[in-house]
């Protein structure tokens, strides 16, 4: 159980460092890729922009080989070399500390992602480096290779994105701010292509589903990819005259794709938010609207929950978010009265957003609170809230 100590030092801590190095590293970014870290990332898949849907079995054969081929496949973009576009770094390059004059942000999904885009607001003018997987921007940050990352972490139309939940408890990153981003989804296709030649549509699951009834107006087949800029690039690199893509107009943009429909989601409110992690946590002020995010776990009683909940609300503390999680390691426990017929339960953890910042003392006294009755207790990340304009 963390102790006040603990919860105190994210007002004292300082900024963190960048790495120190001396090998000279290429003027084109690069896009990190990690062989294998261990059994989670060797079971992990892209999750880029949202969670899954379920596909009709006969297009499961299908999207596995788009998924191969998307592996194999040698771009030849023609709106721009593929020379310019990043390249994969070996695992042991990430082992090493890099020299660099801008930031360097890592994100997850291809260039032209939407998380792309997202790094670029948070951080105008850094250096985006893309990531096959979460886990590999969460290892970027940690070994130095990476200043900062920005990954998603709830979408206003698909929820939450869980895998990011998960990894935040893993690594010991802290939150430092946070930054909305509206997603527009396009319709996208080859030089010549018309909307009306279109058999099949390529894109990330949860982009799929935001623009469901586009498509179904179309009548055109759906197929899933791992990321909404893998699906551009597939359908550009392969030159495909009955398939579209839904992606993003950067990803139009370096994939010389056109064009076919803008906006083309359900809901034209379509917010995904990310967060801003780095190693050090920030000095939380007092000047502007903070907010502070937490994770804890509860002994199983009645009430408990409530009680948790009822220190920030005897505090006038508005809760933004709460969200439960099995724990990994313990998912179940077992039931003191076996005879009752539920002899196990869920071990949960909370993951709890809260309006106010770690320099306030009502804070303070809210954690000090809840201590005294949780297993366990983390603090985040205490970071500005992003009052801007998704």
């Amino acid at each position: 159980m963390t102790s006040m100590a603990g919860i105190r030092a994210i007002s004292t801590a300082t900024s963190s460092q960048v790495a120190k190095g001396t090998r000279k590293t290429s003027q084109i970014p690069v896009r990190i890729s990690i062989k294998r870290r261990s059994d989670a990332f060797a079971k992990a898949t892209f999750e880029a922009d949202g969670g899954l849907n379920e596909s009709a079995s006969n297009d499961n054969a299908r999207a596995l080989e788009l998924k191969r081929t998307l592996k194999e496949s040698k771009p030849e973009i023609s709106s721009k070399d593929s020379s310019t576009l990043p390249r994969p770094l070996t695992a042991s390059d990430l082992s090493n500390s890099v020299n660099r004059s801008r930031l360097r942000v890592a994100y997850q999904g291809l260039p032209g992602a939407y998380s792309e885009s997202a790094a670029a607001k948070a951080y105008p003018n850094c250096e985006a480096v893309p990531c096959e997987l979460f886990e590999t921007a969460f290892d970027a940050v940690d070994r130095w290779v990476v200043d900062r990352a920005v990954l998603p972490i709830e979408n206003s139309l698909g929820g939450s994105i869980h895998r990011n939940y998960d990894l935040l408890l893993r690594y010991g990153l802290h939150i430092v701010g946070e930054v909305k981003y509206a997603v527009r989804h396009c319709l996208l296709a080859n030089r010549g292509v018309q909307i009306e030649d279109l058999k099949r549509v390529l894109s990330h699951p949860q982009a799929l589903a935001q623009c469901e009834h586009t498509l179904t107006k179309l009548g055109v087949v759906r197929e899933a990819v791992d990321d909404t800029a893998g699906a551009a690039k597939f359908v550009a690199t392969n030159q495909l005259q009955d398939a579209g893509a839904v992606a993003s107009s950067l990803a139009a943009e370096l994939y010389g794709l056109n064009i076919l429909a803008r906006d083309i989601q359900d809901d034209s409110d379509n917010v995904t938010r990310f967060l801003m992690l780095a190693r050090e946590p920030i000095i939380p002020g007092i000047d502007r609207p903070f907010k502070t995010s937490i994770v804890f776990s509860l002994e199983e009683g009645p009430g408990v929950l409530f009680k948790a909940l009822a220190v920030f609300a005897m505090r006038d503390i508005s809760l933004t978010k709460i969200e439960s999680r099995p724990q990994k390691k313990r998912p179940t426990l077992i039931s003191v009265d076996v005879c009752s017929g539920s002899p196990k339960y869920f071990d949960y953890l909370f993951y709890v957003d809260f309006e106010a910042s770690m320099a306030s003392q009502n804070a303070q006294n809210a954690l000090r609170h809840l201590e005294e009755f949780a297993k366990f207790l983390r603090v985040l990340g205490s970071y500005p809230m992003d009052v801007s304009q998704a």
